[in-house]
């Protein structure tokens, strides 16, 4: 599974993927938020590319979830939109059960690694969450890896910056990857 998000978010999920051996994980599943219109689209644009070098890529789908939270809305009205993304997060989750959930920090993986990780927790399913830090992050990580990282929720939290490292010291540090 792969979390997509907003802006910046994709663009540097879509150049991470660009590396990496993707025959070795499928299918892929890409989630964005219901109200991102341009990152499923960024994604199937990579899956086309892929398909065009007439590798062996396997199958992708495409999928939105509700948003935790708006840019700007507030925290309370967050509380019911959180909850209701929870409850999709659920459904996604019983439904795909991913081996890997691979982030980036937007906040619609918060309710994904939460579900994963009570599913972990409670021994419904096992899936390893994976979370890279923004390289815009450089001096304390984005909200969602803080949660990450505080409640232990990622089975490894990659920063790109030494003095994140030192900061984090549960952390892995990779230096640039974007």
């Amino acid at each position: 599974m792969i979390v997509l998000g907003s802006g910046g978010h994709t663009a540097e999920m879509i150049n991470l993927l660009a590396v990496l051996q993707m025959d070795r994980f499928n299918p892929r599943y890409y989630v964005a938020a219901a109200t991102d219109n341009m990152s499923l689209q960024k994604a199937r644009v990579l899956e086309s590319s892929l398909r065009d070098k007439d590798e062996f890529v396997g199958t992708s789908h495409f999928m939105q979830i509700y948003r935790s939270r708006e840019v700007g809305q507030s925290f309370i009205t967050s509380i019911g939109t959180t909850l209701i993304a929870l409850t999709h997060a659920l459904w996604l989750m019983f439904r795909i059960r991913p081996q890997v959930i691979l982030c980036n920090g937007p906040g619609t993986c918060i309710p994904l690694c939460m579900i994963a990780f009570l599913f972990k927790v409670f021994g419904i399913t096992s899936s390893s969450i994976f979370y890279i830090e923004s390289i815009a992050r450089v001096k304390r990580l984005s909200l969602s890896g803080l949660l990450l990282y505080k409640l232990r929720m990622a089975d490894q939290l990659f920063v790109q910056w030494p003095q994140l490292k030192k900061q984090y010291p549960r952390s892995n540090y990779v230096g640039r990857l974007m």
